[in-house]
């Protein structure tokens, strides 16, 4: 299904996020989770790429695999990083002929075994470029292949926070247009703590033209060491003082930890809902028990409860 029909379908769309596991036993695992939070009944999945494109195969092969044995709409993230077009233009046809309708189109991050990259190599060095090309792509010859004449559904990256690249806040949301103009339907934003963020976020939104919907990017804490982590996923996520004093409290008690990290995202997903949100992308880190734990703090089964 194409992302502008969900959209139109969902007054507000629930989508969970997954990376492709590099085993086979995280591919079990992975899918067991999956199954689980099907039930849930998201209005997506997105599936995400790795650094310089390093896990593009096993996107491929995941995206592929979620289409065939469940009936969720599934996203692949693709980057520029490390790629021709040629290499991009294969992708696209390949999804085409799959009948994959979105695509999450990122400017992607270098790969960390090769730092010294030089990114004059590749055929974009910008997410706004990718989605020129997403757009153009049913003109070319690989379009023949796509099911629908809108061509791909295209999503992009917004970060609440500020873009760790373009400290000037009014460069950066002239950045963010662009990538509106050049074609893309929707933007996901990177995750974040405090709803105050994604509100000034959306505002500024408004005051730059911007009128696609915007999806709100939660990640709930589930351990002291995860917020170390999640700060480096995000390039420098800030946590509340609140936050974090709820956390010291809860010292070495793990489930102490994971009972404050839903509870705290249970109540982000509240205030977003009350303040009519477009959607909430969960980046679930493959797991499906906190997701699901705040859908039962929500006092809802599913999506299509959640929504109403």
């Amino acid at each position: 299904m194409h992302i502008q029909d969900i959209f139109k379908q969902h007054k507000t769309t629930f989508s969970f996020e997954f990376f492709p596991p590099k085993t086979e036993a995280g591919w079990e695992k992975l899918f067991r989770n999956i199954i689980e939070l099907e039930a849930l009944k998201p209005s997506f999945v997105s599936v995400t790429y790795g650094a310089g494109g390093a896990a593009r195969d096993y996107t491929h092969d995941l995206v592929m695999r979620i289409s065939r044995e469940t009936n969720l709409v599934a996203i692949p993230h693709l980057t520029c990083v490390c790629q021709t077009e040629a290499e991009i233009y294969d992708i696209l046809e390949r999804y085409a002929e799959a009948g994959i309708h979105n695509i999450m189109a990122l400017g992607g991050d270098p790969p960390r075994d090769k730092p010294d990259y030089d990114r004059t190599r590749d055929a974009f060095r910008y997410a706004d470029d990718l989605v020129h090309f997403l757009r153009e792509f049913p003109n070319r010859h690989g379009g023949r292949h796509l099911k629908d004449p809108r061509g791909f559904g295209i999503g992009v990256a917004g970060f609440p926070e500020g873009h760790p690249a373009t400290p000037n806040r009014i460069h950066e949301m002239d950045y963010l247009k662009q990538k509106v103009d050049s074609g893309a339907d929707f933007i996901t934003t990177q995750l974040f703590f405090d709803n105050h963020d994604f509100y000034d976020f959306r505002e500024r939104c408004d005051l730059a033209g911007i009128d696609v919907p915007i999806v709100a990017g939660v990640m709930p804490i589930t351990s002291s060491s995860g917020m170390g982590r999640m700060a480096e996923l995000a390039l420098g996520a800030r946590f509340p003082a609140k936050l974090v004093r709820a956390v010291q409290r809860a010292g070495d008690d793990k489930e102490a930890v994971r009972r404050v990290g839903v509870h705290w995202a249970t109540q982000q997903c509240l205030d977003l809902l009350d303040n009519g949100v477009a959607g909430i992308h969960f980046y679930t880190l493959n797991s499906s028990s906190a997701t699901r734990e705040i859908y039962a703090n929500l006092g809802v089964k599913d999506s299509i409860a959640l929504a109403k």
